[in-house]
């Protein structure tokens, strides 16, 4: 690990809209700054993702001062939505934990519903520091999270997908790699490291902030989901059968929880201390 480096930063603002790639990004103790901060539900109260709804792979959310979102998709005007007042909480469902959210306005919620063709409301999570706990079988006591899928960040080596790329080639879908990167939609990438050193990592620094390494992350369809055109194929979930099953799931990449607050920076080197 003497040479390994942050090659990129990346936040989704909405939950399950189109990435975005920083040069440096503030680390929260519920993640990177603007990350998985707005989502949307459905008329039941559950969180929509690109499980359900493919193609909120081409819309885009571009965060705004003072915690606003810009959103923009295809076929669809942009609209700005800024942070809704706190005058009232919704309950939701985010994969079984019950969450308090503020909803927006009526003319994001008719926005996001025509775009999606379903009736869907945009939320914002007002007090990440209090709405949701990490999974108390891998949390330590006062961690929580965004809307994340569970876990503050999630870093991906590029060795390790260079290396998934070259399984792939080997396998009954080779026409389907290589992948990208955004398949995986991680917060941090780390260069220069072996395929598969972050199997071993527990506790690693990057540049000034130290994260716990808590769980390998399990991977479901969306990584299926060109996040370019939204279409479906069977990569890299059909390799990752084949060679990387651990406790019945598929796992790409490690779940991280910061130890501390602070900026990172692509380029900064990253330690691993245990």
């Amino acid at each position: 690990m003497g040479n390994a480096e942050l090659l990129s930063i990346h936040v989704h603002p909405v939950k399950a809209f189109r990435g975005q790639a920083l040069r440096e990004a503030v680390v929260e103790p519920w993640g990177l700054a603007a990350d998985r901060r707005w989502t949307l539900i459905d008329d039941g109260g559950k969180v929509v993702t690109q499980r359900q709804q493919p193609h909120l792979a081409l819309a885009a959310a571009e965060p705004v001062p003072g915690g606003g979102v810009r959103l923009s998709a295809p076929g669809r005007e942009p609209l700005t939505v800024p942070v809704p007042e706190p005058v009232g909480t919704v309950s939701m469902d985010v994969f079984g934990d019950k969450v308090e959210a503020v909803l927006a306005g009526a003319a994001a919620h008719r926005w996001c519903s025509d775009y999606v063709g379903a009736d869907v409301r945009l939320v914002h999570m007002d007090d990440p520091a209090a709405r949701r706990p990490v999974d108390p079988a891998y949390a330590l006591p006062g961690e929580t999270v965004s809307f994340a899928d569970g876990y503050p960040l999630l870093a991906v080596s590029s060795a390790s997908l260079d290396a998934l790329n070259s399984l792939i080639a080997q396998g009954p879908h080779a026409a389907e790699g290589p992948l990208p990167m955004n398949r995986f939609r991680p917060n941090l990438v780390v260069g220069g490291t072996e395929p598969w050193a972050e199997d071993h990592w527990s506790r690693l620094i990057v540049g000034e902030v130290e994260f716990r390494v808590v769980k390998p992350s399990g991977r479901c369809v969306v990584t299926t989901t060109d996040q370019d055109t939204a279409v479906r194929g069977k990569e890299p979930l059909s390799t990752l059968g084949r060679h990387r099953r651990l406790d019945d799931g598929l796992v790409f990449g490690q779940n991280l929880v910061p130890l501390s607050r602070g900026t990172v920076r692509v380029g900064d080197p990253v330690r691993v201390v245990a």
